[in-house]
């Protein structure tokens, strides 16, 4: 059974493993979305003590690391060449990431499944994401599961396709 569970204080070192696996399996596919300076040791303790950071797991095995954030992403306010559909709240998915073991199994209608849930629970009918022109892979992950491309933001200093979901 897959769950997903609020990441604890003291899990840091786990979430940065996985970031740093899906670091390493971005280059390994011939791009670089996330550096050595983001998604960091800071951003992933903040969304731990902000109650954002998310494990997925299957039984005790953890096999992803996700943040899903209510508050809004400033950096959507800026979007060009399109415009979103629906009006705020809306939840916001960054940081995904799957371990080795998570990898190649088809868990990312799974992990989105589970994701909509947590905004159902919240009231929330709309959610976000965004990623780079150069990541085909999430970009499929994210038309499979129904997001729509609604335009470009900037978010850490480049331009990013941002995608946009009714639940």
């Amino acid at each position: 059974m897959f769950t997903l569970t609020k990441a604890m204080p003291g899990d840091e070192a786990l979430c940065m493993e996985i970031i740093a696996d899906g670091r390493q399996f971005q280059q390994e596919q011939g791009f670089v979305q996330w550096t050595e300076a983001y998604p960091a040791l800071p951003d992933i303790a903040g969304d731990i003590a902000t109650g954002k950071g998310y494990l997925l797991r299957e039984g005790d095995t953890v096999l992803g690391y996700l943040c899903l954030d209510f508050d809004g992403e400033p950096a959507y306010a800026g979007i060009t060449e399109g415009s979103w559909r629906w009006e705020e709240p809306y939840g916001v998915v960054h940081r995904l990431a799957l371990n080795r073991a998570g990898r190649g199994r088809g868990l990312s209608s799974r992990v989105f499944t589970l994701v909509e849930e947590r905004c159902r629970e919240q009231g929330i009918s709309c959610l976000r994401a965004d990623t780079d022109p150069e990541n085909a892979r999430m970009q499929h992950i994210l038309e499979k599961v129904g997001f729509e491309k609604r335009g470009i933001i900037i978010f850490q200093g480049s331009g990013k396709f941002a995608y946009e979901k009714r639940i």
